[in-house]
């Protein structure tokens, strides 16, 4: 049996498609940030675990 696809179908096919095509794009780097900051000599490495903390503003004077 032969599926049918209309224009809704093949719109909501190619952005299915697109996401995944972005969201694999965004795990490769991050996953690639991860792997080389294992192995760089400089302290400019990115470390994605240890994220600084904001201080507090305070707003009352």
């Amino acid at each position: 049996m032969l599926s049918y696809l209309d224009a809704n179908s093949g719109s909501m096919l190619a952005s299915v498609l697109a996401g995944g095509a972005a969201g694999a794009a965004v795990a490769a780097k991050v996953g690639w940030r991860r792997v080389a900051g294992r192995f760089s000599r400089s302290d400019d490495a990115v470390d994605l675990d240890d994220t600084p903390e904001s201080e507090p503003v305070d707003t009352h004077d």
